[in-house]
């Protein structure tokens, strides 16, 4: 598994910011976001799968950046901590106004918990 660095900047941020979160969280295992447009993805797809996923989310003058990246960094006025890719929905009748949150699942015992990252 790759870790990546996932970045972009949207001309019309109103339009698509959150379906574009949305599918980033799907990308892998797990995801980071140190920055508001800045992402870490843990995953065994490649650059290319993942910009084929999110290319149909972007307009033709937004910019995206994936790139396959080390663990370590630097972070400055922000913190890393990685969160595990979201369980599918809970079986909800159409029309409900109920939200059901699943349980988190816990770390398996061989994949620890990361340490948020300490700024330099």
């Amino acid at each position: 598994m790759r870790t990546y660095l996932i970045t972009y900047d949207l001309a019309h941020p109103h339009r698509n910011k959150h379906v574009l979160a949305q599918e980033i969280m799907t990308l892998g295992a797990r995801w980071a976001r140190p920055l508001e447009q800045t992402w870490y993805v843990s995953s065994h797809d490649s650059e290319a799968a993942m910009e084929s996923r999110l290319a149909g989310l972007l307009d033709a003058d937004d910019g995206l950046l994936i790139q396959a990246v080390d663990e370590d960094a630097v972070l400055t006025n922000t913190s890393l901590r990685w969160f595990r890719q979201r369980r599918t929905p809970l079986d909800i009748a159409a029309g409900s106004n109920v939200v059901a949150f699943p349980t988190p699942v816990a770390a398996p015992a061989d994949e620890p918990e990361l340490p948020l990252a300490c700024a330099s």
